[in-house]
């Protein structure tokens, strides 16, 4: 059987990220004896707080766990923030906007143009998300379809650089040739597993 702690590490690597009271809720624990158990996890050096979410009410804000980089993963940690760091005390571009689009473009690369039916695009969307890090999956809905982003492969900077939530939805919009709106970050899905969800505003 496994550990508490070794649930919330597969939880978190699944998940991206979660608080102490979505993985609480998620196994049935108090959240007191759930933070316990990160207290250790984080004093190992295996997990860390990456920010936090709103309060609900009169309540304080929700600190929110990541899985802390290890092996050579954590040596692009620095590397990433230094990079993105620059990229916004140089100026080049200026607005916050067009440096989450280049930013999109240049993690593209070169890609043949969306075609087909737009359920087509979606379906061609999820395979090239997939190799960036991230858990992608399309839905339909009555308002119109949506792409939910289940991982987040920059949950460790994103507190720092929340300009990475826009070049997610710039990814989306070059990918599907449509423009998309951001509906939710990191917000508990299906398990209480954290996830970005974005409405896709037109389909033609």
């Amino acid at each position: 059987m496994q550990t508490t702690r070794q649930r919330i590490l597969d939880y978190l690597e699944q998940g991206g990220s979660a608080s102490a009271r979505q993985l609480a809720h998620a196994f049935g624990m108090t959240p007191a004896n759930l933070r316990r158990h990160l207290s250790i996890l984080q004093m190992r050096g295996l997990v860390t707080p990456i920010g936090c979410h709103p309060a609900e009410g009169r309540g304080r804000p929700e600190q929110i766990y990541a899985l802390k980089s290890t092996g050579k993963n954590s040596d692009l940690e620095p590397l990433a923030r230094a990079l993105l760091s620059t990229l916004a005390a140089s100026g080049l571009p200026r607005r916050v906007d067009a440096r989450s689009e280049s930013l999109a473009k240049t993690l593209l690369g070169s890609f043949d143009p969306p075609s087909g039916q737009f359920t087509q695009r979606l379906v061609a969307s999820v395979r090239r998300l997939e190799p960036l890090g991230y858990k992608p999956r399309w839905e339909a809905r009555p308002q119109g379809p949506q792409m939910v982003l289940g991982r987040c492969p920059y949950a460790a900077i994103i507190a720092d650089h929340p300009e990475l939530c826009r070049m997610d939805a710039h990814l989306l919009e070059e990918l599907l040739a449509a423009p998309v709106e951001q509906t939710a970050k990191l917000q508990p899905g299906p398990h209480r597993i954290p996830q970005c969800v974005f409405v896709m505003r037109q389909t033609v």
